[in-house]
């Protein structure tokens, strides 16, 4: 195969042409729908270029210029016209077979229903155009389908026409008055069940609000329609931004790549990210669906009115974004429990992708297919960034930027560095070496020193940060770190609490008026997602787990008194010795089960204990097989001396009805099924009597720790009463995904053959073979290289039926270089399987050619 090439952002040119205008005529049919699109086509600038527009996938019929048919060319997915006119009319009819699409991207058929997929680079598959973010055009959009078939037609923005044609036929005419980029069209056709609704806004504007779901699932649309009022309302009173067209759609489709997409005012979601009832959806799927639908509503300023320059930019709405749904379920619920959240993505995935082949800035350089660009990097380190300048600006100064930043640039495609002036300007803030954070890849380590003059009573913290070179080679400069500290006295009261602004190589802070040393809660909140080497000592993380003011900091001080304790034991299994646990480790475990005041969703977070996977992220080289021994000798440890508080506590929260008990009870049911299998009988008297999907799902996650008879009768009725609800069967397949057996591979494979799997269908994808490689750690990485070969068989496949889920899924496998070199050697293997592969996807090239290197 030819070599895919990489495009730069250093290449960034302005279009040679613009379009103003685009009506879209669609006559859809399922293998052959035509498309007749008409824009007004501007040139820019004095210049006598061709008109080169985009398309992939899409049958010419015909091309106009002013009405007149022109001479063109075709070569290498794009259309070539030769005109030497200013601004003109431009008609291409193409034909499309929706049934055929199995990328999902572009128009395709989602279990009877017309959907589209536009972003990043959809559009093109559609009709030739200019298929890039900075060409804004308002958008016309008529549709014409069969009435009994399709009765809903839909598209951006508002209804302004609709009626029958002949032979059965009707359509709907839509326009959308604010210019967008080709990425956010949208167009849904099918027929539904429809929830309605109305929210007034702050200017007291009625909007209509709409929720189509599959037929027989209105039931379960009502907490997605609550979740959009909820944000509707938050975005107004937060930010002061307000809904601006009369109408906002969601539709939700089984078949789809990502969670949710923005479209301007006809938002298609993953049905995962929508429907919910209490028998079918656990607490974490309701916080789910209410997260993401903010995200997707706030989109329609920061993303939609103003929108990205080039897809170098993405973290301009993406990073912004996520931090105002962060945000919104912080104001919503616990803002100590969605920030564990947050940092627990950035520690266990972003910092992985830092280390691996595919390391790169939240703003990227360089990209070969873009869709491998929707990253947490560019997500959710991107959403660190912008909590960074909140804690540099503060909630006033920040709000400040954000209004100036829409006043400026409200219907532009901007930058990353358009969003940074504007916090600067409205702020007074230098932020020039802030915005190394956009262009420089890598996890940065800070080490902190600490010492203490007692005759002085003075306490001096010496910081001092790197960053280690990553592939794409960026710049490792000082960066500008608001670095978060509180100092507690030996009684537990806070003697200091600040931010410490870090923004050189190495720095010093001296604390004056000390009677005594002090306890160090460092890098409080996670302040920045920065890496912190600092020799705790076990009396200190207890201190801060006890005393510590921030609920977060409680939480980080436990994760790293387990990690410690693991890593330890795995030491001493190198050495050989005998595996040990420091008994304070137990008794401050023990101390939060038995803590009155905690919160008990924080408990049920603490007493999480972190994952294999989150720990092979705090190492650079990792021994596998004795990481396995000592995590589980450290948690039947804690769970083993803790055995009487845990029964106590299920029991206690038996009978609650609150998501934050059923959390609790749920965690440490795990952890009694640790210390002794006879508390089966415990987790199947809940399965049965459960009256939710958390207490039935966490029952059976509680048994999923090894096989058992139990296990197998209760998932064997888990399935028989679930089978036809493909979302309650994604989380019976990503059970078995999980379950540490000899024989799981075998019955993964055989699960291909089940009636609720489809390598057609994303979501069945991700829950069993995704799910597998990215959460069955010892399963996946078996020495013998089974896991290896099953995940890339997989991924063979599904290189021609969907090459984004395939690229998605294969980042555990690209992540070798931190395991041992027969390991190694066996998933190097398999990534040059895939690399032979003929016609292998842009998608794939570019991960496992990174890799190899």
């Amino acid at each position: 195969m030819s070599q895919p090439q990489a495009k730069f952002l250093k290449d960034y040119q302005t279009p040679s042409f613009q379009i103003s205008h685009i009506d879209l005529n669609f006559s859809l049919a399922e293998k052959q729908t035509e498309l007749i699109a008409t824009s007004k086509v501007i040139r820019q600038g004095e210049h006598n270029q061709a008109l080169v527009l985009v398309g992939d996938e899409i049958e010419l019929v015909s091309v106009t210029v002013a009405g007149e048919a022109v001479s063109y060319e075709q070569r290498d997915g794009e259309l070539v016209i030769e005109t030497s006119l200013d601004e003109f009319e431009l008609q291409i009819t193409t034909k499309l077979d929706p049934e055929a699409n199995t990328s999902l991207e572009g128009l395709y058929m989602s279990d009877g229903a017309y959907c589209t997929q536009c972003e990043a680079e959809g559009f093109r598959r559609i009709t030739y155009f200019l298929d890039r973010p900075d060409v804004l055009a308002i958008y016309t959009v008529r549709i014409e389908a069969d009435k009994q078939a399709f009765p809903y037609l839909l598209s951006n923005g508002n209804l302004v026409d609709s009626g029958d044609t002949d032979n059965g036929l009707h359509f709907a005419k839509w326009h959308d008055p604010f210019p967008k980029p080709a990425y956010l069209f949208a167009l849904v056709a099918g027929d539904f069940d429809l929830l309605e609704d109305s929210f007034t806004t702050c200017s007291q504007r009625n909007i209509k609000l709409q929720v189509f779901v599959d037929k027989g699932n209105l039931n379960k649309a009502h907490h997605a329609m609550a979740s959009l009022k909820k944000s509707m309302k938050w975005d107004e009173s937060r930010f002061n931004l307000e809904y601006d067209l009369d109408i906002y759609m969601i539709v939700a489709v089984d078949f789809f790549n990502m969670g949710a997409m923005e479209n301007k005012g006809l938002n298609v979601f993953n049905t995962k990210f929508v429907l919910a009832d209490k028998d079918s959806a656990t607490d974490d799927d309701y916080h789910g669906i209410e997260s993401v639908v903010g995200h997707e509503y706030f989109h329609n300023w920061t993303g939609n009115r103003v929108t990205c320059r080039d897809w170098f930019q993405l973290s301009l709405k993406e990073g912004l974004t996520v931090f105002r749904d962060q945000e919104f379920s912080s104001d919503l619920g616990s803002r100590a429990v969605n920030r564990i959240h947050a940092i627990k993505v950035i520690k266990n995935q972003q910092f992985a992708e830092d280390s691996g082949p595919m390391a790169h800035p939240i703003r990227p350089e360089s990209v070969i297919e873009m869709n491998n660009f929707y990253t947490v990097t560019v997500y959710n380190k991107g959403a660190e960034v912008i909590r960074m300048m909140h804690t540099l600006l503060g909630e006033i100064g920040f709000q400040k930027g954000m209004a100036l930043y829409f006043e400026r640039h409200d219907g532009q495609a901007v930058t990353c560095d358009d969003f940074v002036a504007a916090m600067q300007d409205a702020s007074g803030v230098d932020l020039s070496q802030f915005k190394r954070w956009y262009s420089q890849a890598g996890t940065p380590q800070v080490n902190v020193k600490e010492e203490f003059d007692e005759e002085n009573q003075r306490y001096t913290l010496t910081l001092e940060q790197s960053t280690p070179a990553t592939p794409d080679g960026s710049a490792k400069l000082p960066l500008h770190i608001p670095f978060d500290i509180e100092l507690l006295d030996v009684a537990g009261s806070q003697l200091i609490n600040k931010v410490l602004d870090f923004t050189e190589a190495k720095q010093e802070f001296t604390f004056e008026g000390l009677l005594q040393k002090p306890v160090p809660s460092l890098l409080q909140n996670f302040s920045a997602p920065v890496k912190l080497d600092f020799d705790y000592s076990v009396e200190q993380l207890v201190h801060i787990m006890r005393f510590a003011t921030s609920e977060v900091a409680k939480w980080e001080a436990s994760v790293a008194l387990f990690s410690q304790s693991v890593w330890q034991n795995v030491a001493r299994l190198q050495t050989p010795q005998a595996m040990f646990i420091d008994p304070r480790i137990v008794d401050a475990f023990k101390g939060v089960i038995l803590a009155q005041d905690l919160d008990k969703a924080l408990m049920a977070e603490i007493l999480t204990l972190a994952s294999a996977g989150s720990l092979i992220e705090q190492k650079a080289c990792v021994d596998l097989d004795c990481l396995a021994l000592a995590r589980e000798f450290v948690v039947l440890e804690i769970a083993a001396n803790c055995e009487d508080e845990l029964l106590v506590k299920v029991r206690e929260q038996a009978n609650i009805d609150d998501a934050s008990a059923r959390a609790l009870k749920n965690v440490c049911l795990s952890l009694l099924l640790k210390v002794d299998s006879n508390y089966a009988a415990l987790a199947k008297q809940q399965f049965e009597s459960a009256e939710n999907m958390t207490d039935s799902l966490g029952a059976l996650s509680a048994l999923n720790g090894e096989p058992s008879t139990v296990r197998d009768q209760l998932m064997t009725e888990f399935e028989q009463k679930w089978l036809t609800t493909p979302l309650v069967m994604d989380k019976w397949f990503g059970l078995h995904a999980t379950l540490n057996s000899d024989n799981c591979i075998d019955k993964l494979t055989s699960l291909f053959e089940h009636q609720a799997f489809s390598f057609n269908n994303p979501n069945r994808v991700r829950s069993l073979i995704g799910i597998f490689a990215a959460a069955n750690t010892f399963e996946f990485h078996r020495i013998d290289g089974l896991g290896y070969q099953f995940l890339t068989d997989a991924i063979i496949k599904l290189n021609t039926l969907n090459p984004q889920v395939a690229a998605r899924i294969i980042t555990p496998l690209i992540q070798f270089k931190k395991f041992d070199k027969v390991r190694q050697q066996l998933m190097a293997n398999e990534l040059n399987r895939i690399l032979a592969v003929d016609n292998l996807s842009k998608d794939l090239y570019e991960k496992v050619t990174k890799a190899l290197v």
